[in-house]
């Protein structure tokens, strides 16, 4: 037994049911269920980003849902690993228990392992990284810092770009400071972590079924976004799954059979890179679930809750 303090994590990919798990877990076990999903922060996306209904929210405390405007570009992992870490104490503070649920992987990571300290890159270096074509970036950090420069594809720009800046603004490698990762609360908590990993088939029909729903109900919202002029076209909340489908949509390019293929197919994408990242990626005492019954997941977490 431990004497740490409990979180239950329910993951998976986009509609394999966490969120209806969440809230009765929650019913069942008092406990308040934290946001873990990118999108589902934004305040502007409750129907596209199939965020929980009002009447889902209402049987149990909810936090991190749509809170975040979508004129804020700076939100990041790292933001919300320190406001999931606050509602987390918060929950225990109340006696209650704190249940993770989404999708991300990037925000769970930060938050059970912590981020690298890189100090911030010096605004010129940047520009000047950023100016480059890959190939021209790829061959300085060969230069620069070759074990990195071999370990990533030489046409990633993102990845090559901030492993170059890196090592020229800090003099140390981008690998150095992973290392050194910081603010994780792993090692502090105990974590039932389930992870919903339904037949394919299944989680595509339902994938399908949403966007039909979010291509009708979703068109208010995506009209509301589209006309602030403060959201900029290549803003974080722009670039969710369906906005884009949906703004196609309004402006007549397409029909609504075609936006649903579209969202459904983008959405079904999305996924499959999920369902890898989650088959493969987590510990292996993050126990997968095949099954959809919610009363075997909700038992499933509560044996993992005992120990």
């Amino acid at each position: 037994m431990t004497n740490l303090p409990k979180v239950a994590l329910i993951a998976g990919p986009t509609a394999s049911g966490k969120s209806a798990l969440a809230v009765a877990l929650a019913e069942k076990h008092d406990g308040v269920v934290i946001n873990a999903d990118s999108a589902q922060v934004y305040r502007d996306l409750r129907v596209v980003s199939a965020r929980p209904s009002p009447d889902e929210e209402a049987r149990a405390p909810h936090r991190l849902f749509g809170h975040v405007d979508g004129a804020d570009l700076g939100y990041s992992a790292a933001r919300w690993a320190s406001e999931a870490r606050a509602e987390i104490a918060a929950a225990h503070a109340a006696g209650k228990l704190p249940i993770l649920v989404g999708g991300t992987g990037l925000y769970l990571r930060t938050l059970l392992d912590g981020i690298a300290p890189v100090p911030p890159i010096d605004a010129g270096i940047r520009a000047e990284v950023r100016a480059l074509a890959v190939a021209e970036a790829h061959a300085q950090l060969a230069t620069l810092d070759p074990e990195m420069a071999a370990a990533l594809n030489p046409a990633d720009t993102t990845r090559v770009a901030r492993a170059l800046e890196t090592m020229r603004s800090t003099g140390r490698s981008i690998a150095d400071w992973r290392g050194a990762k910081i603010g994780g609360i792993g090692a502090e908590i105990a974590l039932a972590a389930l992870i919903l990993l339904p037949d394919r088939d299944w989680l595509n029909a339902r994938i399908e079924a949403r966007f039909e729903t979010m291509a009708r109900d979703g068109q208010v919202e995506v009209t509301a976004l589209l006309a602030r002029a403060d959201v900029p076209p290549d803003a974080p909340v722009r670039r969710a799954i369906g906005v884009a489908e949906i703004a196609a949509l309004l402006s007549g390019e397409i029909d609504i059979a075609t936006a649903t293929t579209r969202g459904a197919t983008a959405s079904r994408q999305y996924a499959k890179r999920q369902y890898t990242w989650f088959r493969n990626q987590p510990p292996a005492a993050w126990i997968r679930s095949h099954s959809t019954d919610t009363n075997e997941q909700i038992d499933q977490i509560a044996t993992l809750l005992q120990y």
